[in-house]
C-alpha cells in the first residue's frame, strides 16, 4: 500500500516512519510537513493511503481534503481528541490519536487494505465531514488556489479576508485578490457553504464577493445594480440578490 506521511512536527514523522518500516506491506512514498506540500506530493505520487496530521499552520488536515479533486484513503492523525471523534463521527477511515501504538497503526493499516480491496467510495464518504464542518459554524479561513503565473501550476495558500470575489466561469472558478487571480478547483457552490456567509455573498448565480471590499452599489437597468469593490472591479448583482443585501446592509 503506497503511503504518504504528513505532519508538520519533524519527530512525529519519524516515528511514524519507524512504526510503518515494521508493518509488512507498506510502502513509504514520501512525507510532507505542510498541508501545501501535501498537495503537491498527493498530486505527483497518488498514494494510496495518506496518514494526515489535523493541526497544521497554513493548510489543515480538513482544509487539505477540501482542495482535493478526489482524495486518497485517509487516516487522521492528530493530538486532539474532540478532532479525532469529529473525524470519526462523519466516517472517516479510520484516526489515530497521539501517542498511538504499533498495533493502533497496524489496525489503522488493515481497514484501509480492507476498504481498497472492496474499492469504496471513500470520496463520497468524505462530503459529510466538509458538511459537518460548516453546519457546526467551522468555515474555512485558508483557500489552496492554483497559481499559474509564469506558465507553471503551482499551489498558494491565500486567506479568505484577502479575497475579493470569486466568480465561476465554465468549470473553473477564479479567485480574484487584489490584481490576481487564481484558479480553485471547487464548485462555486460547495465554496459557499465553506466561507463564512457573514463576509461573503452571492452576488449572482455565478458570483461571491466579500462584504468588506465593497466600495459603491451603483443603480443599473430596470432594477439591477453593480458592486464596485475598493480594487476598483465591478460585480453584477441581480434584482433578486439586490433585495436580499438590501436587507442585510439596510440600504
Amino acid at each position: 500500500m503506497r503511503t504518504l506521511i504528513v505532519d508538520d512536527e519533524r519527530l512525529a514523522r519519524e516515528r511514524l516512519k519507524r512504526l510503518l518500516s515494521e508493518v509488512e506491506g507498506v510502502e513509504l512514498v514520501g512525507e510532507a510537513d505542510s498541508g501545501p506540500r501535501a498537495l503537491e506530493m498527493i498530486e505527483e505520487q497518488r498514494p494510496d493511503l495518506v496518514l494526515l496530521d489535523i493541526q497544521m499552520p497554513a493548510l489543515d488536515g480538513f482544509q487539505v481534503i477540501e482542495a482535493l479533486d478526489e482524495p486518497p484513503l485517509i487516516v487522521f492523525v492528530t493530538a486532539y481528541d474532540e478532532y479525532a471523534i469529529r473525524a470519526f463521527d462523519v466516517h472517516a477511515l479510520d484516526y489515530l490519536l497521539k501517542p498511538f501504538s504499533r498495533e493502533r497503526l497496524e489496525r489503522a493499516i488493515r481497514r484501509a487494505r480492507e476498504e481498497l480491496a472492496e474499492d469504496r467510495d471513500f470520496a463520497g464518504r468524505l462530503a459529510p465531514l466538509l458538511e459537518s464542518l460548516a453546519d457546526q459554524g467551522q468555515y474555512t479561513t485558508r483557500l489552496a488556489v492554483h497559481d499559474r503565473a509564469g506558465g507553471r501550476d503551482h499551489i498558494r495558500v491565500v486567506d479568505v479576508t484577502e479575497v475579493d470575489w470569486l466568480e465561476t466561469e465554465g468549470d473553473e472558478v477564479f479567485v480574484h485578490v487584489g490584481d490576481e487571480v487564481y484558479v480553485i478547483r471547487r464548485a462555486l457552490s460547495e465554496l459557499e457553504t465553506r466561507l463564512d456567509p457573514a463576509y461573503f455573498f452571492r452576488a449572482h448565480r455565478a458570483a461571491l464577493v466579500n462584504l468588506d471590499r465593497i466600495q459603491e452599489i451603483i443603480p443599473w437597468f430596470k432594477g439591477s445594480h453593480r458592486l464596485r469593490l475598493i480594487t476598483g472591479a465591478e460585480v453584477d448583482l441581480s434584482r433578486r440578490r439586490a433585495r436580499v443585501l438590501r436587507q442585510l446592509l439596510g440600504w
